[in-house]
């Protein structure tokens, strides 16, 4: 784990970058209240918006810190790393000019790439959800892994988390990065009992006040279940885990869901319009929300998930006299 990278953190958790969600209202929070707060670059609709967000937030913490005499945590950023991402170079280019300490990259692990962070000092996280995507991410040289595991919003692999962990461990010794499924304490600290470093949250983080997520569409995360989980390709023609209700009001049937076609929702060459217009109306989140039932602040909500996760240790710590 990167030990001077999170020194500054109250609870071993990055909050992930959540598409059309993750603004800086909610990166400020995070990193305030002692955890990593992060964004996808493509949530701004141009570059130079992009850039006006980071200069938000790096001046936003600085203030804090001035104030408060208290580090807050990293800020990070996701940069979507495909080759139809005729953004990278330009966004890669502010987050070098801005010294960004935490990029994840997604939709690839390219070396290049990863050395002009590191020639910075950045960090660079990558998302996984198999093996082989993991063993490409360390021939590049990153830092870390975010293990994608079953029933994690967005993009989610099919792999439970121990297994997953298990075979990443066997060919990446830095620092492994959790998600799926994670949405209280006692997650977090499974997460590091199973041999995570750090957890990552995303679908706990949609029903955050500082959240941009529709009222609805928190709504619906709180009245629902694991089993309102479906996992498709229909909608970004990546499967990814969807609120079935939202399907179901799009008039999206079973049968199209089980389909791995991608449904049309209107041609476009930019990436982030083409997402957004899948994403808009139909909402993803993971099979954790069976476990959301309510809306707080982030400061209300860092707190608790502390309070939980020291409790879950605590009860670790009494269940072993049994075994001593």
């Amino acid at each position: 784990m990167d030990k001077d990278f999170y020194k500054s953190l109250d609870l071993p958790v990055i909050a992930a970058p959540l598409f059309l969600i993750s603004g800086p209202e909610m990166v400020i929070e995070c990193c305030k209240n002692g955890i990593v707060g992060t964004f996808p670059a493509l949530n701004q609709r141009t570059t130079e918006g992009f850039e006006d967000w980071v200069i938000l937030i790096k001046d936003a913490l600085a203030l804090f810190e001035k104030e408060t005499g208290k580090k807050p945590a990293p800020f990070g950023v996701n940069l979507i790393v495909h080759p139809t991402n005729i953004r990278v170079k330009a966004d890669l280019d502010v987050c070098e000019k801005h010294k960004v300490p935490l990029i994840i990259t997604s939709l690839g692990a390219v070396p290049q790439i990863v050395d002009i962070i590191h020639n910075y000092g950045g960090l660079v996280y990558h998302d996984i959800i198999k093996k082989r995507h993991a063993e490409k991410a360390s021939e590049a040289g990153v830092d870390g892994l975010i293990l994608v595991a079953a029933g994690a919003g967005g993009h989610a692999g099919t792999l439970h988390p121990i297994p997953l962990i298990n075979e990443v461990k066997k060919i990446f010794s830095k620092t492994i990065v959790l998600s799926g499924c994670l949405s209280n304490g006692n997650d977090i600290a499974s997460a590091l009992q199973m041999g995570a470093d750090i957890a990552y949250m995303g679908t706990r983080f949609i029903n955050v006040k500082e959240s941009r997520a529709e009222d609805n569409y928190k709504e619906m995360i709180m009245q629902s279940s694991a089993e309102d989980i479906v996992y498709t390709a229909a909608v970004s023609g990546v499967n990814a885990n969807f609120l079935r209700p939202s399907l179901e009001a799009m008039g999206i049937t079973e049968e199209q869901w089980k389909d791995t076609k991608k449904i049309d929702f209107g041609n476009t060459s930019d990436l982030a319009e083409s997402e957004a217009k899948a994403w808009k109306t139909i909402w993803s989140a993971g099979q954790g929300v069976t476990s959301i039932k309510d809306s707080p602040s982030i400061s209300e909500l860092v707190p608790l998930l502390k309070e939980e996760f020291v409790f879950a240790l605590d009860k670790q710590k009494k269940l072993l006299e049994n075994y001593s």
